[in-house]
């Protein structure tokens, strides 16, 4: 399985810290991640009662379930150690940070969630970011036709 990636926050924050965590799933929402059907646009982790939440991410309905009632963006709990959970809610604290989920992979038998502590971005930083990425690209088109000859 290759790992779903959260673009957005890439492009909307500035990423500061990274931390893997595990995730508490039904059974066919595993088969469901496995085949890739999950999206964590506009999807954050918040702290409530010191337990970390997934919010807002959407795992599709696994086509195999059968008839069952399923909120495909229920909250889902997040698994990491108390010491983690700490330090995490401490750093969000004090310096206004957010944490979102970066990516969703698996590792092993077990389907792992990166979640980073993030900065937003400005507007002027976002549209630097794209004229960056546009003058690599522009660079390496131009590499490829000289390495071709």
């Amino acid at each position: 399985m290759q790992p779903i990636k959260n673009r957005k926050a890439f492009f909307d924050y500035e990423v500061l810290d990274t931390l893997e965590v595990g995730i508490v799933l039904q059974g066919h929402e595993v088969k469901s991640v496995k085949e890739g059907q999950v999206s964590l646009k506009d999807s954050y982790v918040v702290v409530q009662d010191g337990e970390l939440f997934l919010i807002n991410a959407t795992i599709s309905k696994y086509r195999y379930a059968g008839d069952i009632s399923y909120d495909p963006q229920r909250s889902r709990k997040l698994l990491a150690s108390k010491k983690e959970i700490i330090s995490l809610s401490s750093k969000v604290q004090q310096k206004k940070l957010t944490m979102v989920p970066l990516k969703i992979y698996t590792k092993g038998k077990n389907i792992k969630v990166e979640i980073g502590l993030v900065k937003g971005k400005k507007k002027y930083e976002k549209k630097e970011s794209i004229k960056q990425r546009d003058l690599d690209r522009e660079l390496h088109r131009e590499k490829r036709k000289f390495v071709g000859k």
